[in-house]
C-alpha cells in the first residue's frame, strides 16, 4: 500500500466530518466516526452512541480500496444473491451516501427529522403515524446462517380495520455492518382473499433462495 494510493483516503477522511456536520444539523449533534488506515481495506466507520448501555451503533462503513483509489460501500444484492459494491467516485458521492445512510438509520430507530429534509423516508413516517395493534410477533420467513434474515409481522390499522404486512431484512455485510430494511403493506379484508389465493395457486412457480 504505497502512500500515494492513500493521499485520497487521508484527504477524503479529513473533510468528510467538517461537511457532514455543516450540511446536517441532526449529524452534527450525535453523528461520529472513526477511521481504520491499518486494513487491506482501509475503512471510515459511522456510528451514535447509546448512552444507555454505553454502545456504539454503526449505521455506514465507508471502504477504501488502496489499489484502485476508490472507495465503495458494500450491501446485499437480492437480485443476484451476493454482496455488491457501490462505487463512489468523488467526495460529494461520499458525503450524500453517508448522509442518507445516516437518515434511513434515525428514521428506523424513530427519531424526529426537519420536515424539509429531502432524504425523509415518506412512507415510514406515514406508518409512524398510523395506529396499529400488531396481532402476531416478527415471525422469521428465513435466515441464511447470520448473513440475512427476513421477517414478517401481522398487524390491524385501529381506525379503519385494514391489515397490515411488515416485512423486515436484516443484512450483515463482510464488514459487520447491519443492514436493515423495512416494508410495509397495507390492504383491505377484500383484497386479502385475493392475495391468498393468487399466491397459492402460483407457489409452484416460485424459487427458492440459492446462496451457492
Amino acid at each position: 500500500m504505497s502512500n500515494m494510493s492513500m493521499e485520497w483516503f487521508d484527504r477524503v477522511s479529513g473533510e468528510l466530518q467538517e461537511h457532514l456536520e455543516s450540511i446536517c444539523e441532526k449529524y452534527d449533534q450525535v453523528g461520529h466516526m472513526s477511521i481504520d488506515r491499518g486494513a487491506k481495506h482501509p475503512r471510515i466507520e459511522f456510528f451514535v452512541e447509546d448512552e444507555a448501555n454505553e454502545e456504539r451503533e454503526y449505521f455506514c462503513t465507508l471502504c477504501f480500496d488502496p489499489y484502485n483509489v476508490e472507495f465503495y460501500i458494500e450491501a446485499f444484492d437480492y437480485e443476484y444473491e451476493q454482496i455488491s459494491r457501490t462505487i463512489l467516485s468523488d467526495i460529494e458521492e461520499i458525503i450524500d451516501a453517508v448522509h442518507e445512510s445516516f437518515h434511513l438509520y434515525m428514521n428506523d430507530e424513530g427519531d424526529e427529522i426537519d420536515d424539509d429534509d429531502d432524504l425523509i423516508d415518506e412512507d415510514y413516517n406515514i406508518m409512524e403515524e398510523i395506529d396499529v395493534e400488531w396481532e402476531t410477533p416478527e415471525v422469521t420467513a428465513f435466515i441464511h446462517e447470520d448473513e440475512v434474515e427476513v421477517t414478517y409481522q401481522f398487524g390491524v390499522v385501529q381506525e379503519t380495520g385494514d391489515g397490515v404486512l411488515r416485512r423486515i431484512n436484516r443484512i450483515r455485510t463482510e464488514n459487520e455492518q447491519m443492514i436493515k430494511d423495512e416494508t410495509n403493506f397495507i390492504f383491505s379484508k377484500e383484497e386479502a382473499s385475493t392475495i391468498i389465493a393468487m399466491i397459492a395457486s402460483h407457489m409452484d412457480s416460485l424459487s427458492e433462495f440459492n446462496f451457492q
